[in-house]
């Protein structure tokens, strides 16, 4: 494990930050809208949503995938030198 520069302790402890402060802001959106209630046809929704988000993101990552295996993405860049093979 090769030791960590300045740039990556940077960006870890800038990513550390955001992870908190997007938690201390979700906890106090969530003790403000406590006494909101989510109907059934809310929770239907709200479950279809994600649902739905993850599917067409698995697809759109398994279509990326695919489409690198096979070679499609090289043929988009028709002047990019190949790296010598051994």
């Amino acid at each position: 494990m090769e030791s960590m520069g300045k740039g990556r302790l940077v960006i870890l402890v800038a990513l550390t930050g955001i992870l908190i402060a997007t938690g201390v802001w979700m906890i106090l959106i969530l003790n403000q809208t406590s006494e909101v209630e989510i109907g059934k046809h809310g929770w239907i929704a709200l479950g279809l949503g994600t649902f739905f988000s993850i599917v067409i993101g698995c697809g759109l990552m398994a279509l990326m995938f695919i489409s690198s295996r096979n070679g499609h993405d090289e043929a988009a860049d028709p002047f990019r030198k190949r790296p010598p093979s051994n």
